[in-house]
Order: C-alpha cells, then sequence, then structure tokens
C-alpha cells in the first residue's frame, strides 16, 4: 500500500490531527508518512500500526500526494527548501503554521496548490476547530481534501482573507490555553478558600467541563447562559461584579487577545 499522506511534524498540534485521522478512519496508518526526529505519542501511536516514520526529506516517498505542514515556524525556515526540492510537483501542502505567509510558503513550494489553516488542540478528541483560507482560484475537489484533513478533528471554518488567520490564531489557536488557565485560577481560588487541593482540583475541573457541554447542548448564547445561573444579589451576582467590574474579564481577554494577534503578525514579517 504505497503512502499518500506526509505528516511533517508530529509534536502537539501535527499529533492532534494524526489521531483524528486513525480514530476517523479517514487515512489507514499504512499510507502515513511521519518526517520528524523525535516524534511525539501519538505518532509512535501511529507508527506501531504501520505508519512510516523518517527523519531526513531526502526519503519521502514519491507516492505522497497530500502534506500536513505541521513544524514550528522558525524550523520552516530550514526545511522548507529541502522539501520543495523532493516533493512531488503535485502534491497539496496544507499549512498549519502560525504566521508563516503564503508568500513564503510559496518561494519553498513553487508550483504547488498551498492552503493555509489554523487548528486547534482539542482536535485529539474530534473536539477541534479549525479556519482555513483557500485562494479563490483552487479548485474545489482540493478544497474539500483539506477540508476532510481538518474535520477528522472537528469543525472548519473559512475566512475570507488570510490576514484574518492571524486573528484566529488569537482566538482558538491560542484559546485552549486560555481555558485551561481559568481552570487553574479557579482551582487556586477553591484552594483559597481552604478547600483540600484534589477537592479543588476536582470541582474546578468539572464545572468547567460541565459549563462547556450545557453551552454545546443549548441553543441559548453566553449571555442568557450566564443570567440563568445568576440570581439577583445572591453569590453568582457578588463574584460578577467583580467579574465584569472596571478591571475585569472582558478587557483582560481582549488584551490577552490582542498580544497573541500582534505576535502573529510579527511572526508573518
Amino acid at each position: 500500500m504505497a503512502a499518500t499522506h506526509l505528516l511533517i511534524g508530529a509534536g502537539k498540534m501535527g499529533g492532534a490531527l494524526l489521531s483524528g485521522w486513525l480514530d476517523s478512519g479517514l487515512i489507514p496508518p499504512r499510507k502515513i508518512v511521519i518526517l520528524d526526529p523525535a516524534p511525539g505519542p501519538q505518532a509512535v501511536y501511529a507508527i506501531e500500526r504501520g505508519a512510516k516514520h523518517i527523519t531526513d526529506p531526502a526519503d519521502i516517498p514519491r507516492s505522497v500526494r497530500v502534506v500536513l505542514l505541521a513544524v514550528k515556524p522558525q524550523l520552516f525556515e530550514k526545511i522548507g527548501e529541502p522539501l520543495g526540492a523532493v516533493l512531488s510537483p503535485t502534491a497539496l501542502i496544507v499549512s498549519i503554521l502560525a504566521g508563516t505567509s503564503l508568500q513564503k510558503l510559496d518561494q519553498a513550494f513553487g508550483g504547488r496548490v498551498v492552503i493555509r489553516a489554523m487548528p486547534n488542540t482539542p482536535a485529539a478528541i474530534g473536539a477541534g476547530i479549525s479556519a482555513i483560507y483557500v485562494d479563490p482560484n483552487i479548485a474545489p475537489e482540493t478544497i474539500l481534501i483539506a477540508e476532510n484533513l481538518l474535520k477528522s478533528g472537528g469543525e472548519v471554518v473559512r475566512v475570507d482573507s488570510e490576514a484574518a488567520l492571524n486573528a484566529v490564531t488569537a482566538v482558538s489557536g491560542s484559546g485552549p490555553a486560555y481555558v485551561f488557565h481559568l481552570v487553574e485560577a479557579l482551582e487556586a481560588g477553591a484552594k483559597d478558600l481552604g478547600l483540600p487541593a484534589d477537592v479543588a482540583a476536582k470541582l474546578a475541573r468539572e464545572t468547567v467541563i460541565g459549563s462547556a457541554k450545557l453551552l454545546d447542548a443549548s441553543d441559548e448564547s453566553p449571555a442568557t447562559l450566564r443570567k440563568n445561573v445568576t440570581s439577583p444579589n445572591g453569590t453568582t451576582q457578588a463574584a460578577l461584579d467583580v467579574l465584569m467590574g472596571e478591571m475585569g474579564l472582558s478587557k483582560l481577554i481582549i488584551a490577552v487577545v490582542r498580544a497573541a494577534f500582534a505576535r502573529a503578525k510579527q511572526l508573518a514579517e
């Protein structure tokens, strides 16, 4: 069975999408090649089930037709040209590199179709969301191939400009880290009130997980769900008076997203 799909970079994000491919049955392991000097656990799992592992671009099979580029942007500066020299001229490149423009990608992969995307790590359990930007001249069937690669990890949306991917990176790409830090902060608050560490961790974790499930199952907006929890002059209202006050969470999150957005733009320059 000739290999048809190449994963370049099998770290956190590349590994998350790889898990989605395997769990959904989208791509059999024996059709996958993994290029990474130190593959992560998801890649090791795939290799044990028949995926081919290589560390040198020169070993990429000519049968590869679809490439997911998931290395760190800084590393691409070193491996971009070697990859361009060995990949099939008809290969489709799907890049999830933050801040790496189509112009930079085309310098390495000139003549090949390149699509930029920004997924997030919940793709590892099929609960991610990805945004893609595609040139209007790319054939619909080619776009569908890229979307299917990403849909195995969750939902896919399109944005109408490459620049919008910087905003996507700041919101959903980095967003899971913000949520995880919220759990850390809620746990710290519980321990500050004297709850045992294990109880504090359990309460914080399950509160966020349960709230996310409720949001997912409800047709109501987040604002309505918040109001449903909040009794006038009650305990939740007292907390929200702080959380939504002058130095409130909304202003902080906007500042957080802007910082990530600025960094994504710097990487693109």
